[in-house]
């Protein structure tokens, strides 16, 4: 579990391989992240938006960004979490993700949340840092 806070909002990533729906004869290696935001503040907050990098082995990346994650935006009030699963194919067999979260305050400041940087490596292959 990867973890990391930001103004009051804790946020932990696990990434899991999907050996199953991998294709590694056709450069298709697939994992889902599993992420949990928490909210340690004293008022409530809202995930407006995300914006990932993702990069693979060979050091090509991929920016995606776009409102809220997996169809919501969700609001999260003091206390309470918000967990959703997502998915991200590489073409090389390893890589990491790193990003943040547009999250929006009661009062309608807005502030990044850091989502920790976490490779996405099989379970079997040797580690490394990137």
């Amino acid at each position: 579990m990867y973890e990391h806070e930001t103004d009051g909002v804790k946020i932990c990533v696990s990434p899991d391989y999907l050996e199953d729906e991998s294709e590694p004869d056709e450069n298709r290696y697939v994992w889902a992240y599993t992420v949990e935001i928490e909210n340690t503040s004293a008022q409530p907050v809202q995930l407006i938006s995300r914006q990932w990098v993702i990069t693979d082995s060979m050091g090509r990346s991929e920016h995606v960004q776009g409102p809220g994650v997996v169809g919501e935006q969700p609001v999260i009030r003091p206390g309470e979490r918000f967990r959703y699963t997502s998915g991200a194919p590489l073409s090389t067999p390893s890589g990491f993700m790193s990003g943040s979260y547009e999250m929006r305050r009661e009062g309608g400041d807005s502030f990044a949340a850091i989502i920790p940087d976490f490779p996405l490596d099989r379970p079997y292959d040797r580690l490394s840092l990137h």
